[in-house]
């Protein structure tokens, strides 16, 4: 099962994460072989502003396990954490993205919705620039929730447009790095 998951950094926790990196991505190494896609969201400062992992464990408790003992967020470097089921319309990982690792004008988007299904299969005119992308779902799948996208996007508004903006309570655009060892 395919599952999104979002750590918001906590304000002031800057110099936490910096000191956790290795731990942190020592802990992110177990699940190497599992992980669909990872990395670093940023504010319009340039500061850290979380983390992505999208992963593919056998359950919900498997992927809560997987958020929560974290070393990052044990350590309280987080704020919240956003964990929803989510199903890989590419069907393929971000080291399978045909425009390779380069970091510049990357994004998350994120569009927070209830009710009937929107955007669940690749947008017209995005496919070469998708990343990632799938809904976002309830534990059991049956319930839409929003849908998640890295994308690469001339800006933040261009990646915006990625969702249809009217059909969601609420979308995030945040500019994300492709994560992990370099």
């Amino acid at each position: 099962m395919e599952f999104f998951c979002y750590h918001r950094d906590r304000p002031g926790s800057m110099e936490l994460r910096h000191a956790l990196v290795e731990e942190h991505w020592s802990y992110m190494d177990r699940f190497d072989r599992r992980l669909i896609a990872r990395g670093p969201t940023f504010r319009e400062d340039g500061e850290l502003s979380g983390s992505v992992h999208i992963v593919d464990l056998p359950d919900a408790a498997a992927v809560r396990a997987f958020a929560f003992d974290e070393p990052c967020y044990q350590a309280g470097a987080y704020r919240d954490v956003l964990v929803r089921r989510w199903r890989n319309v590419l069907g393929r990982t971000m080291w399978d993205f045909p425009g390779g690792r380069a970091a510049d004008d990357r994004y998350l988007v994120l569009g927070l919705g209830s009710g009937e299904g929107a955007d669940l299969d690749v947008p017209d005119g995005w496919k070469d620039d998708l990343i990632a992308y799938g809904p976002l779902l309830s534990d059991d799948g049956t319930a839409w929730l929003g849908t998640a996208a890295l994308v690469r996007a001339a800006g933040p508004d261009a990646a915006r447009a990625v969702l249809t903006e009217d059909r969601y309570a609420a979308v995030e655009v945040h500019a994300w790095e492709p994560g992990g060892r370099r």
